[in-house]
C-alpha cells in the first residue's frame, strides 16, 4: 500500500457500527492494519497509544465533533494525517476541516473505492515525506525572491522572518517554488501535492493558496499569482517592488 514493507496502521473513528465495519474490512483487504473507535475521547486515547499512520475521522461524533478531535491532536503535536468523513457537503465544513490541519475529506454517503483511493494517496504522500525527512543531506534549500524554504529542516523564512506553515502548506509552497515562473493547473497541484489523480476538488487548492497568501503577503509583495481559469504561478517580485509599509 505504501513504498515500505511495513503494514500501515489506520484508525477508523465513527459512531455507526456498520460504517466502521465496512471501512475496516475494505482497508484490511487493501493491506492495512485497522483499529476502530466510536467516540472522540476513545479516538484521542487510541491515537496517543497506537500512533497510527492515518486516521479516518467522522465529523459527527456523540461526545465531541471530529474537528475538535483534530484540533486536540494538533495541539498535542500529533501530525498524523486525517481524512474527515462528513455528511454535509458544504464549503464551510471543507474549509474548517482543512484549516485545522485535516489532509482530506470524503462526503457521506461515499463509495468504499473512493475512500480507499483517498487513503492510499494520503499514505503514499506521508511515506514520501517521511523518507525525505530521513535523508537530511538530500533536502534542498529553495529560494524565490526573499522567500527561503529549507526542505531538510522544514522551515520557511520571508525577509528573514520565520513563517509557520502546516505540512500541506509547506508541500504546496515547495512545489510552487520548485516550478517558479510556470503556471500550474489545479489538476497538477492536486496530483503532485495531494497525490490525487483526478481534479474534481479544486476548492482545496484555492483554500490552501489563500492560506499561503495570508501568511506570506504581510511580509512582502505578493508572489503567488492567479491565472484566471488556469491555475497559479509563483513569481518573485520585480526589483524595487515595495513590501508592506
Amino acid at each position: 500500500m505504501t513504498d515500505h514493507d511495513r503494514i500501515p496502521q489506520v484508525l477508523v473513528v465513527d459512531d455507526e457500527p456498520n460504517i466502521r465495519e465496512l471501512v475496516q474490512v475494505a482497508l484490511k483487504f487493501h493491506g492495512c492494519s485497522v483499529t476502530t473507535a466510536a467516540t472522540g475521547k476513545a479516538a484521542l486515547a487510541q491515537a496517543e497509544a497506537d500512533r497510527p499512520d492515518l486516521i479516518v475521522l467522522d465529523v459527527m461524533l456523540p461526545d465531541m465533533d471530529g474537528f475538535e478531535v483534530c484540533r486536540r491532536l494538533r495541539a498535542s503535536g500529533n501530525e498524523v494525517p486525517v481524512i474527515f468523513l462528513t455528511a454535509r457537503d458544504t464549503s464551510s465544513d471543507t474549509v474548517t476541516g482543512l484549516a485545522i490541519g485535516g489532509d482530506d475529506y470524503v462526503t457521506k454517503p461515499f463509495s468504499v473505492e473512493a475512500l480507499v483511493a483517498r487513503v492510499r494517496a494520503v499514505l503514499r504522500r506521508a511515506s514520501r515525506t517521511a523518507q525525505g525527512s530521513q535523508q537530511d543531506g538530500d533536502g534542498e534549500i529553495l529560494r524565490a525572491g526573499d522567500v527561503e524554504l529549507d526542505e531538510a529542516r522544514w522551515t520557511v523564512h520571508r525577509a528573514g522572518a520565520p513563517v509557520e506553515l502546516s505540512p500541506t502548506e509547506f508541500r504546496l509552497l515547495a512545489y510552487l517554488m520548485r516550478h517558479q515562473g510556470r503556471v500550474l493547473t489545479r489538476a497538477q497541484l492536486l496530483e503532485n501535492v495531494w497525490g490525487w489523480d483526478y481534479a474534481g476538488e479544486s476548492q482545496i487548492v484555492e483554500t490552501y493558496v489563500s492560506y499561503l497568501r495570508r501568511k506570506l503577503d504581510p511580509l512582502g509583495p505578493p508572489i503567488i499569482h492567479t491565472q484566471r481559469g488556469v491555475g497559479y504561478s509563483l513569481r518573485p517580485p520585480e526589483r524595487g517592488q515595495a513590501g508592506p509599509g
